[in-house]
């Protein structure tokens, strides 16, 4: 019988890519005088590339960018610490993430998030998409001290929630950090499909929007 699931934040709860497209568009806006001659298409297209969907280093990109685009140096520190500046007031959660979370809690499923990343990063994208108030527990990897798809994190997320593994479901989209992760922690996998991953390797359910993970729920409970 189902009892919890647990979530992955990052392109799984709200469009990250999104948020990142248009804070490097603001971001080319606030800093045109800096680098007059790049044009806004250009420099986001770039650092969205370089991104790499979010497993790309902020400070590997900005300073792959400036030297690229011929930018002094220094400016690569001034546009990284920029983007984790404002980077949470880009966020926002997908349409129907807040009214799935609020059924699944009103259906007494136990909730989690398990996020890698920075506390200091996390904690604030969590808090401004209002998610911090519709699960039990949330998991950050540098406080942790273990990553996804380290087994311990998973485990460490049941516990927390008092939770086997064979109750308990992980939603994910990237194919090896989440689903290939839960699934090897015995959890049920499911992954949140998303175009620009390939499909995974490990056995998982599939949905194609969180609105669907409803239909799913109402079947095992």
């Amino acid at each position: 019988m189902l009892k919890g699931i647990l979530f992955d934040l990052d392109g799984t709860l709200f469009d990250r890519d999104a948020a990142v497209r248009e804070l490097v568009a603001d971001q080319h806006r606030r800093f045109s005088g800096a680098f007059p001659r790049i044009r806004a298409e250009t420099y986001v297209a770039r650092v969205l590339e370089l991104d790499a969907h979010g497993h790309g280093d902020k400070t590997v990109v900005y300073q792959m960018v400036t030297g690229e685009f011929g930018l002094p140096a220094p400016l690569a520190a001034e546009l990284t610490a920029d983007f984790w500046g404002h980077y949470h007031s880009f966020c926002r959660p997908f349409a129907e993430a807040i009214p799935v979370l609020t059924e699944l809690r009103h259906r007494g499923l136990k909730l989690g998030v398990v996020s890698n990343g920075a506390v200091s990063i996390q904690e604030r994208v969590i808090a401004r998409l209002g998610f911090d108030a519709l699960v039990d527990v949330v998991l950050i990897s540098e406080r942790e001290g273990v990553r996804k798809p380290e087994r311990e994190i998973f485990d460490r997320a049941l516990r927390k929630l008092d939770l086997r593994a064979d109750e308990t479901w992980f939603v994910g989209d990237h194919p090896e950090v989440d689903v290939e992760g839960a699934s090897a922690a015995g959890l049920t996998a499911v992954w949140k499909r998303t175009a620009y991953w390939s499909t995974p390797d490990a056995r998982h359910e599939q949905i194609e929007s969180l609105e669907e993970l409803l239909t799913s729920v109402r079947e095992h409970l």
